[in-house]
């Protein structure tokens, strides 16, 4: 097992398999003009599956493939058929624009279910935020994976003044389709332009949720980063993901490993351990991993507290969120 000094089982590894992305999202990328890690830099599909075991025969029992976009990868497909044959429940974050093209991989694998990203249900906002016209695209695949019974959860940052008044639209999606929304409190990360007057948070969304809607709320696992609701009679969820104003560090049981092979303990962590260089030097990786999660913080990366109010972004040092992985 991969326990901390906090007696913490992690046993959930997010593998983000690029820095690279076909959208533009200005929260995760910082410039439209972005100079992308070398292919050769990046962990290549049998190194992915290697260190995928490592973590396995740790006690990994889920793994999260994300990006940058995880689907841009020409080898995306093999990746995920490699990881698929190791005992982990295997899930994916996209952000649905290539969907209709890994369908079939994706049944293969037996991935059951995908968290998307979309930020709004506006098709000129969408543009807006993204710098890509794909919103259609988008809108339609997430309604394909669902009609072929994908669990679809909708991952939704919200932003005060820009997407905090769409709020309702969302809760509305799961009326009658069983989409499973998450609105996320914006957080900071290196060129992301945060700002603490931009963050929208938990009980300011319940508030304006209950204004319209009677919801009640689910049981959560102490793991879940998500605080899960349901409107009786609507086919769908709705859950608040409170890193900013209730942050769920207690339960963490997460760890990531970058597309360059580097261990994080926490997403806002400003050390990393470099696995795949180890890896390729034909290293034993595994007192590595221990070492890295035995020295992981109490919460938030022990850089900030929940006294956002008064955080500056340019206060935190880590990486974009691009280069990290959702």
């Amino acid at each position: 097992m991969i326990i901390d000094n906090y007696n913490r089982i992690h046993n959930y590894l997010r593998i983000s398999l690029t820095d690279n992305c076909n959208l533009r999202c200005f929260y995760c990328m910082p410039e439209e003009d972005y100079v992308f890690t070398p292919a050769s830099r990046l962990m290549q599909a049998d190194e992915i599956e290697a260190l995928g075991k490592t973590f396995v025969d740790l006690g990994v029992n889920k793994i999260r493939l994300t990006g940058g976009e995880p689907l841009v990868r020409k080898d995306a497909a093999d990746i995920i058929l490699r990881l698929a044959k190791l005992k982990v429940n295997l899930t994916l974050t996209t952000n649905a624009t290539r969907l209709h093209e890994f369908a079939d991989a994706l049944k293969e694998a037996n991935v059951h279910s995908l968290n998307i990203s979309l930020d709004t249900l506006q098709s000129d906002k969408f543009t807006l935020i993204t710098r890509r016209d794909q919103f259609k695209l988008v809108y339609d695949n997430i309604q394909m994976m669902v009609k072929n019974n994908f669990h679809v959860k909708v991952n939704m940052v919200v932003m005060k003044g820009l997407n905090e008044n769409e709020i309702i639209d969302f809760v509305e999606w799961t009326k009658y389709e069983p989409v499973h929304v998450r609105f996320i409190e914006f957080m900071p990360f290196t060129g992301n332009k945060w700002t603490s007057n931009k963050v929208f948070t938990w009980q300011q969304m319940l508030k304006v949720i209950e204004e319209k809607y009677s919801f009640i709320p689910l049981e959560n696992d102490k793991h879940d980063t998500a605080k899960a609701y349901t409107v009786p009679g609507h086919a769908g969820t709705f859950a608040i993901i409170s890193t900013m104003s209730a942050p769920f560090c207690s339960g963490c049981n997460r760890m990531r490993l970058t597309a360059d092979g580097k261990l994080k303990n926490c997403l806002f962590s400003k050390e990393e351990t470099d696995l795949l260089s180890a890896f390729r030097r034909g290293e034993d990786v595994t007192p590595l991993i221990h070492q890295s999660i035995r020295s992981k913080a109490k919460e938030l990366g022990g850089q900030f507290t929940t006294d956002f109010e008064h955080l500056h972004a340019e206060d935190i040092n880590n990486r974009s969120m691009i280069t990290i992985g959702g």
